[in-house]
């Protein structure tokens, strides 16, 4: 079965390489990247921008909008690409910089970095994004939940606060990233309720195949299991790995057993072709 990985990194973050080195295992290269979509069917990726400076390390309030993929001077082939945004540096250079990104076709998207950066998803410095993606029919996905920082705010990245921004801005899909994990529950009634909430299931385990294993079993992934099933949107969900916080078709695994079999194709390859509208012309 053809797979469509809808969120991955690949940005020279210092943490991302070392998590591939010392926790996952990953070659995190481009080269690697290649095998690990290769050995687990991905028929296209899709890369989280996000860059960081000297100065401050990621959450980096220097870093240049819309922040991009610069792991590798070129992007591996089947990669598409969802800009990131940084609100300190959102000013009307940078929204016409990442208009002139959306007529792009490998752009598919834009993500926001709740709880990385001190604003809510409602908060009115993301308006004119949202105004965008509107314009070019592309979903917005925001960093939900835990973040894989000391230095991120939890206030601002809890799932209940999107709610706000579902209501007020029919106009654009959305994508919660890690269904607000560890709050999936309240990830799961905000998506739910909103036709225009979805939710990819990135992120929950850091760590190589063993460490999937080992909290596959047990009560680890129960609070998962029971969101799951009470959001039971099965077309709202999207599979995603976070690489290279796991290997890509080891995590496919491990997401594919919390998944009714008869909404497999759903999750992993159809439900991301309709959020994405614009990976048709890449795959």
């Amino acid at each position: 079965m053809k797979i469509i990985d809808a969120h991955i990194h690949f940005s020279s973050i210092n943490s991302f390489k070392d998590t591939g080195e010392t926790l996952s295992r990953v070659d995190y290269s481009g080269q690697g990247l290649l095998k690990e979509m290769e050995d687990g069917d991905i028929a296209l990726a899709i890369g989280m921008g996000v860059t960081e400076t000297e100065q401050m390390g990621f959450p980096d309030y220097h870093t240049e909008t819309p922040m991009g993929l610069d792991l590798e001077p070129e992007l591996p082939a089947k990669l598409a690409v969802c800009p990131g945004i940084n609100p300190y540096t959102l000013n009307q250079e940078a929204l016409d910089r990442l208009e002139v990104q959306l007529k792009q076709p490998h752009v598919v998207g834009i993500k926001i970095y709740l709880g990385y950066y001190p604003f809510y998803a409602y908060d009115a410095v993301y308006q004119p994004v949202y105004d965008l993606a509107a314009m070019y029919k592309v979903p917005v996905v925001f960093h939900t939940g835990d973040t894989y920082s000391e230095r991120g705010l939890l206030k601002y990245s809890h799932p209940i606060t999107l709610d706000e921004v579902a209501v007020t801005r029919r106009d654009v899909n959305f994508m919660m990233a890690h269904l607000g994990d560890p709050w999936v529950l309240t990830g799961a009634e905000v998506v739910y309720k909103n036709h225009n909430m979805y939710a990819d299931l990135s992120g929950w385990i850091v760590g190589t195949k063993r460490e999937l294993d080992d909290k596959s079993r047990g009560i680890f992934l129960d609070h998962i299991r029971h969101a799951i099933t009470f959001c039971d949107h099965y077309e709202k969900l999207v599979f995603g790995s976070d690489w290279p916080l796991a290997p890509i078709r080891d995590y496919a695994n491990f997401i594919g057993d919390l998944i009714p079999s008869k909404h497999v194709e759903d999750v992993f390859y159809q439900n991301a072709v309709r959020l994405f509208p614009k990976i048709q012309e890449m795959l």
